[in-house]
């Protein structure tokens, strides 16, 4: 695609660029945002304002024409999010210095209409990131920001090896002088690293440590030569120096050309690249008694009550949200999406929350060829920061094309509910172009988005079509994601699966799966493989997981107060069966601190109104969990007749909690295939009501 480059003059900003070139996009402008004739510098949240006076030999060295705005606003919004997260006011914020770039970049773009993507230097920083998405979303744009997550010590090594010349311009950082000012990122390199390793300083200056000044990079037609240069000391102590250099003079210079270039980054991790190899083996191996789908696959369907809500503690969930238009009633796709959002909305409300408390939203629909209009109208239900989600098509009844769950926490303050929405092109994981975030974190819990093996520079399927590399792939997105949370909540959290769903589409890779995912080693946690109709974009795997992130209130023994600790699950599994042959086997993960617990209970066989004894017998290790159940997705497969609404009364008690009903052509704990039903069930966390 043609872009355009935001424009800082330092190293990362030149150095996406070269990125950007690797990855077959066409640079045709740059932008620049600084302070107004006269100031030097500005404190500024989001923009690198030091070293403007050489920004047009920057331009001019890419020979691309320059668009400059002077920032007027100020840091008006400086929480992690940014706008509202409901529709009506997820626009921009009036006097924020963000809405200086949005005024630049709508410049950019009335000049070169055929713009569509933003290049974007931005390493760590989730503010700057979010911000600069915020405008790219609103002008139609795609942000490109291939130094995302990188690590910096790699990245910075990177740099050097690829020919940018960029020297620090600025120190602000512990162990930095006015000696270091005007050195390249080469003679530094040693003493950045030095830094990291004695005070945890960002080796690529993420921390306001330093900022630099490109001379030279690979997409450059001219190196920059400064002619006259002064240091100017804003103050000098003995902890950090702060210095910069004004740059007084600078010329270009001819240089021949340069053919270093970026070096992409291995798609998979080592420890990923392991799965990809145990599912490649898998594959190679003779396999007998492959496993084949019903015949009939509509025969039986559940009908339990729909649109139902209950409220545990902080926590609402919305049951089986479909619109019945079993009555004939002609209605189209987009009617009928809007009428269960309605009804989601409505089932929130009475318990005084709205759409945007939700944290994961769970969305089923009956053909992949509605996912377009389906994802039409659920975007207008969203601002900023929507939820996580998980979207599959399964063989719904004939007469629903839609159907939802919704998961909702009750906040007390901002910061209850933590988004991770990245929305930009990089190497680190799919950017979620759609209305739905990578990951919601609240009350400790951590709902991720279904990840599909895409590779994230291009946001396409491995070609030649392969299980190996997707479930690798989308694996590997899981990890980033959930470190990636780590960074932006500032850390101190381990992070613990709760919950594990593999959905995929083709039986025969049931096998191969199972053996990608022991790869993962640490498995104390319930895992559920379902086989179903289809998965966007034609994946052949998607992976949904729960974390908890082992953060626990914890009582001291000697003054009585509680503190959030770092606490390790419990994990228990067990299987029963009756004489009759028919089994239950569960599994279970659970924070014994808060009781936040995900259980899996696989069933076979046929448990009539006789057996409800036995079954409740079965179920009596895991009851409590079971009592404190909040949302419960029962997966059936609906060639084999069960009576589930039974099933549900003797398990659940005789209120019937609120259940989402999901027809699976096949269903599969990690030991067991063949399953006629699996119940999966998240807690809502809480004091008062300890598991076994």
């Amino acid at each position: 695609m043609k872009y355009l480059a935001l424009l800082s003059g330092g190293k990362d900003s030149c150095y996406n660029l070269v990125h950007c070139a690797k990855n077959g996009h066409e640079l045709v402008a740059a932008a620049s945002l600084g302070p107004e004739p006269g100031k030097e510098e500005l404190d500024s949240y989001l923009y690198q304002t030091v070293g403007q006076d050489a920004i047009e030999f920057v331009a001019r060295a890419l020979d691309v024409p320059l668009y400059r705005r002077v920032i007027t606003g100020n840091a008006v919004e400086q929480g992690s999010e940014y706008g509202g997260r409901k529709p009506n006011n997820a626009g921009g914020i009036a006097g924020d210095e963000t809405e200086d770039l949005y005024e630049l970049l709508a410049t950019v773009k009335s000049r070169h209409p055929d713009v569509k993507g933003v290049s974007v230097g931005a390493i760590l920083s989730n503010y700057q990131r979010v911000r600069v998405e915020h405008v790219c979303r609103r002008l139609g744009l795609t942000s490109l920001c291939y130094l995302w997550q990188r690590d910096q010590g790699e990245l910075l090594t990177e740099m050097i090896k690829a020919g940018m010349e960029a020297i620090l311009i600025k120190v602000a950082g512990i162990g930095l002088t006015t000696s270091h000012l005007g050195k390249t990122l080469a003679q530094m390199e040693t003493t950045l690293s030095k830094l990291h390793t004695l005070y945890g300083s960002h080796i690529c200056g993420e921390g306001g440590e330093y900022e630099t000044l490109t001379l030279d990079c690979p997409l450059f037609k001219h190196r920059i030569n400064l002619t006259d240069i002064e240091t100017v000391i804003h103050s000098d102590n003995d902890f950090a120096t702060v210095a910069f250099l004004r740059i007084k003079g600078a010329e270009l210079e001819p240089k021949p050309t340069i053919h270093q270039v970026a070096s992409i980054p291995p798609l998979l991790e080592e420890r990923y690249e392991a799965i990809q190899n145990a599912v490649a083996a898998s594959q190679n191996k003779t396999t007998s008694n492959p496993v084949s789908l019903p015949s009939v696959l509509y025969s039986h369907h559940i009908s339990l009550p729909l649109s139902t809500s209950r409220r545990k503690n902080a926590w609402v969930v919305v049951s089986n949200v479909q619109t019945d238009t079993s009555n004939g009633s002609d209605i189209t796709i987009e009617e009928e999406v809007t009428q269960c959002f309605h009804t989601l909305a409505e089932r929130l409300a009475s318990h005084g929350l709205d759409l945007s408390q939700s944290t994961m939203i769970n969305v089923l629909i009956s053909s992949m060829d509605l996912f377009l209009p389906v994802n039409a109208v659920y975007s207008t239900f969203f601002g900023t920061s929507p939820p996580a989600r998980a979207c599959v098509c399964v063989d719904l009844p004939k007469d629903v094309r839609v159907k939802l769950e919704c998961i909702a926490y009750t906040e007390s303050s901002p910061l209850d509910r933590q988004a991770l929405h990245v929305q930009g092109l990089s190497y680190w994981a799919p950017a979620n172009i759609g209305p739905y975030s990578q990951a919601i974190t609240a009350g400790e819990r951590v709902f991720i988005s279904g990840q599909i093996g895409l590779i994230p520079s291009r946001l396409v399927l491995p070609s030649p079509r392969s299980v190996s590399t997707e479930l690798a792939l989308a694996s590997q997105h899981v990890g980033r994601i959930t470190t990636a949370l780590k960074d932006n909540s500032g850390g101190g959290w381990e992070g613990h699966t709760q919950s594990a769903i593999y959905w995929m589409t083709e039986p025969a890779d049931l096998i191969h799966v199972k053996q990608g995912h022991l790869a993962l080693q640490s498995l104390q946690y319930p895992t559920l493989f379902v086989v179903v109709k289809e998965l966007p974009k034609d994946a052949l795997i998607e992976k949904q997981v729960i974390l908890h992130t082992g953060r626990c209130p914890v009582i001291d023994d000697y003054d009585g107060e509680s503190t959030l600790q770092n606490c390790i699950p419990l994990y228990e599994n067990r299987e029963s069966s009756l004489e009759t042959g028919r089994v239950l086997y569960w599994e279970v993960s659970t924070f014994k601190e808060d009781n936040s617990a995900c259980a899996t209970i696989f069933v076979k066989g046929d448990f009539e109104q006789g057996h409800a004894t036995e079954l409740r017998e079965m179920v009596s290790s895991i009851a409590q969990v079971v009592n404190s159940a909040l949302s419960i997705r029962c997966f059936y497969r609906p060639d084999i007749h069960v009576p589930v609404h039974n099933l549900c009364r003797h398990m659940f008690g005789e209120e019937i909690l609120p259940v989402t009903t999901i027809p699976c052509r096949f269903i599969s704990s990690r030991d067991v295939d063949d399953w006629d039903l699996a119940f999966c069930i998240v807690t809502a966390s809480g004091h008062g009501v300890q598991p076994t």
